[in-house]
C-alpha cells in the first residue's frame, strides 16, 4: 500500500491546528489539571486516644463474640429438647406468653392449692386457682374483667389468647361443677385442674 505524501492544503490544516492547539493550552482561563489534595491527617490526641483504648477494645471484641457462641450453643441445646427457635415463635405464642405469671409467684400458689389438696380439700383448692386466674387477669386488664361476668363468660372473651383461655376454662369447667352441681371434686379432678394451670404457668408447658 503505497502512502501519498502530504500535499500543501493538508499541511496547512495541521499546522493551523497545532496553532489552535498551543493556544488552547495558553488559555488560562480553562482549567486542564485538577487541584491535588492531601488527606487530612487525624488530630494527634485521637491518634493516641485510639492507640490507648485498642487493647480493651480488642478484649471487648473477643467477649462479645465468645458471648454470641455461647447464646446460639444456649439456643441449639434448647432447640435439641424440643423448643422452638426464637424467630419461629408466632406472634400468637408471644401474646400468649405475655399472659403467663411469673414463675415464683405461679410456684406458690400451686403450693398453697397443693396443701388444700393434702387435706382432700379438692374444690377449694381448684377454686383457689381460678380465684388468683382472675386476679391475674384483672391486674393485666383492669378494664377487662366485671362484677357482673362469670368465669364462663371472662374465658369467652376476646381478648384472652387461647392458650391461656383453654386452661382457665379448664379450672372455671371444674369450679363451676363442684359449686352448681353440689358435688365436690375428686383427686382426678384436681389433678386436671392442676395441669391445666401448669401447662400454661411454666415454661415447660410451651414446648412443642
Amino acid at each position: 500500500m503505497t502512502v501519498k505524501p502530504l500535499d500543501a492544503t493538508s499541511t496547512i490544516a495541521a499546522q493551523d491546528f497545532a496553532e489552535a492547539h498551543r493556544r488552547l493550552l495558553a488559555d488560562r482561563s480553562i482549567q486542564f489539571d485538577l487541584p491535588r489534595s492531601d488527606p487530612a491527617e487525624l488530630p494527634a490526641w485521637l491518634v493516641d486516644f485510639v492507640t490507648a483504648i485498642w487493647p480493651l477494645l480488642k478484649v471487648t471484641f473477643l467477649i462479645a463474640l465468645a458471648g454470641a457462641a455461647l447464646y446460639f450453643l444456649y439456643l441449639i441445646a434448647r432447640r435439641a429438647m424440643g423448643a422452638k427457635w426464637p424467630w419461629d415463635r408466632k406472634p400468637a405464642e408471644d401474646e400468649a406468653e405475655a399472659w403467663r405469671p411469673g414463675e415464683a409467684p405461679a410456684r406458690q400458689l400451686l403450693g398453697e392449692a397443693d396443701a388444700l389438696a393434702a387435706a382432700g380439700l379438692y374444690s377449694e383448692a381448684a377454686h383457689l386457682l381460678l380465684f388468683r386466674s382472675i386476679e391475674d387477669i384483672d391486674a393485666r386488664r383492669p378494664d377487662l374483667v366485671r362484677p357482673a361476668l362469670t368465669s364462663r363468660d371472662i374465658a369467652a372473651l376476646p381478648a384472652i389468647p387461647d392458650r391461656p383461655r383453654s386452661a382457665f376454662l379448664m379450672i372455671a369447667m371444674l369450679v363451676e361443677r363442684s359449686l352448681f352441681a353440689a358435688r365436690p371434686l375428686a383427686a382426678a379432678d384436681w389433678r386436671d385442674c392442676r395441669a391445666a394451670y401448669e401447662e400454661f404457668a411454666f415454661a415447660d408447658g410451651w414446648r412443642g
